[in-house]
């Protein structure tokens, strides 16, 4: 399965979502369910997969957001405003189960990154922000995420985790 070739694009209205199972029942059923909803009728998020000619072997649902410099560490807030700013947020991230350990988490993640850097460019974005599950903190962690302060609504389901254009930009520029 290592010699799989996997496009990244946009989902399609057209795509078949109902075979896919990473294993997770709640990612499992916003892919089949509500990813197309809130990328074609609601327009709050954009879904993309990786994907071969008959599996989608993976996906990662993204939305433009915004942070408040007060949950970023002193250093990187040090030299930003003191309002709203914008970032690119990671929704939800699943690979199938049919093709996981083949890094295709890692591939969704860095396309998202690049997803960022497009952002910056258009219309600004300071970084990525991610709500993980406890269980994929490490993860997120592994490519330079930092923890962020808690979030208003005190959720404890999720951790909310931070990375720096910068930090992105030189990690894609090596």
């Amino acid at each position: 399965m290592t010699d799989l070739e996997f496009e990244f694009r946009t989902l399609d209205s057209k795509d078949d979502r109902n075979n896919f199972s990473c294993g997770t029942a709640e990612l499992d059923r916003f892919f089949q369910q509500y990813a197309g909803q809130n990328q074609f009728r609601h327009h709050i998020g954009t879904t993309y997969v990786l994907a071969d000619k008959s599996n989608i072997a993976g996906f990662v649902a993204v939305s433009a957001g915004e942070i408040t410099p007060t949950k970023l560490s002193s250093v990187t807030r040090s030299r930003l405003p003191e309002y709203p700013l914008p970032i690119l947020r990671i929704a939800r991230l699943a690979v199938d189960k049919r093709f996981q350990g083949l890094g295709l988490g890692k591939k969704l993640l860095r396309a998202s990154f690049e997803l960022a850097l497009d952002m910056k460019s258009r219309y600004g974005c300071v970084g990525v922000v991610v709500d993980a599950k406890p269980e994929s903190v490490l993860f997120y962690q592994e490519f330079g995420f930092l923890l962020l302060e808690s979030d208003e609504l005190n959720n404890t389901q999720f951790q909310s985790l931070f990375l720096s254009i910068k930090f992105i930009q030189q990690a894609i520029s090596k």
